[in-house]
């Protein structure tokens, strides 16, 4: 069964370099560079740069993690692009190129519910890694400096800062906004038109639209289409959901509102509860009417700053940062549980080394949506 989806849907091509597959790319260039000025290498030439893939590669090799629906693991796969991928490269560029399916595995989460994730295969991992080097930095200046998650120098860490910085500034208050099942509802036109802004190159675009309608294939072997949705579990998600919610934080800070995101994690703060109220409706007009999301009324709420919880922190009585009841149980548990199996730490690390495989609350967030979660 190896290499049967990273086979499936391939245009039979010519072999040849990947040198030669790249030089065949689209004529159009992107907005790159300092001042969005046209490169003389297109944006699929770019992703296809070998330093690039070699980097891509590094970075996947790194993060481990499960094979996808085709069985393939890390270690099988430098053999396989070997043998394949000069005729993969050229369907890239050539745009021919299909994804395979994400296999759907569940992640239990705290509350009993389960999360839902798609492990690419090895070989789609490495190209959606690939696409990110080269779009990251697109975007990347033009992202919130209250957007935290998954981007260069920022971290859960310093979004939990936020409840803080609001004690201090007299902000008491607080919105919660919880967007239900958002990495399953993104909606992929309004997505496309926002990449469209800054890439102009048509094959990078419909490789990504591509990857947003691979489809997932369940535990039973059937598969489901994804009409929308970005699926959590590939290195080109994170981004892909900083960039759909990028509309939400410029709203936010266009109105001068004090806030912190991290993934479709945030919370608002303000000086008063019926500015919370007025902030609250606001919010959901916006993301259920512009950006077309859900928002859960269950979760979303309002209520004092020192009554809120933001990824696994809430503030004591001295408005300091600590961790919430469940996320202290948690780590608790996570620790505990080594010794439980009596077998010592997964992995074959020491038995005296699995604290430090326990992370906090923020540090696990930083984790989130990565590949490597389904190791």
């Amino acid at each position: 069964m190896k290499g049967r989806t990273n086979e499936e849907g391939i245009n039979p091509v010519e072999d040849g370099s990947a040198d030669d597959a790249r030089r065949r790319g689209e004529a159009e260039c992107h907005h790159g560079g300092k001042h969005g000025a046209p490169q003389e290498r297109t944006m699929i030439e770019e992703i296809l740069d070998p330093e690039n893939l070699a980097q891509a590669w590094k970075r996947v090799k790194a993060n481990k993690g499960a094979p996808g629906i085709d069985g393939m693991t890390i270690a099988e796969f430098p053999a396989f692009a070997r043998k394949h991928w000069p005729r993969i490269a050229a369907a890239i560029s050539e745009g021919t190129y299909r994804p395979a399916p994400v296999k759907r595995v569940w992640i239990p989460k705290p509350d009993g519910s389960q999360r839902p994730l798609g492990i690419p295969t090895v070989l789609d991992r490495v190209i959606q890694q690939a696409v990110a080097q080269v779009l990251g930095p697109l975007f990347e200046a033009g992202f919130s400096d209250h957007s935290h998650g998954y981007r260069p120098g920022r971290s859960a860490h310093k979004a939990v800062a936020v409840m803080e910085e609001s004690w201090r500034e007299g902000r008491r208050h607080a919105v919660e906004c919880d967007l239900k099942s958002f990495f399953d509802t993104v909606n992929h036109d309004r997505l496309m038109n926002a990449l469209r802004e800054k890439v102009r190159c048509r094959r990078t675009l419909g490789l990504i639209r591509r990857y947003l309608m691979a489809g997932v294939e369940l535990p039973d072997g059937t598969r489901e289409a994804t009409p929308q949705g970005v699926p959590q579990g590939g290195p080109l998600s994170p981004l892909l959901a900083n960039i759909a919610l990028d509309p939400l934080d410029k709203e936010l800070d266009a109105r001068g509102h004090k806030f912190a995101r991290y993934a479709d994690d945030f919370i608002v703060t303000v000086k008063s509860a019926k500015a919370a109220e007025r902030v609250l409706a606001a919010l959901v007009r916006f993301c259920e009417g512009r950006l077309q999301l859900v928002v859960n009324r269950a979760k979303s709420l309002t209520a004092p700053l020192k009554a809120c919880e933001f990824l696994g922190y809430r503030l004591n009585n001295r408005a300091k940062l600590a961790w919430t009841d469940k996320a202290q149980r948690r780590f608790k548990e996570r620790v505990r549980e080594p010794e439980r199996s009596g077998d010592g730490p997964p992995g074959g690390l020491p038995r005296e080394g699995r604290a430090e495989r326990v992370k906090s609350p923020a540090a696990t967030a930083d984790t989130r949506s990565r590949p490597s979660s389904t190791s």
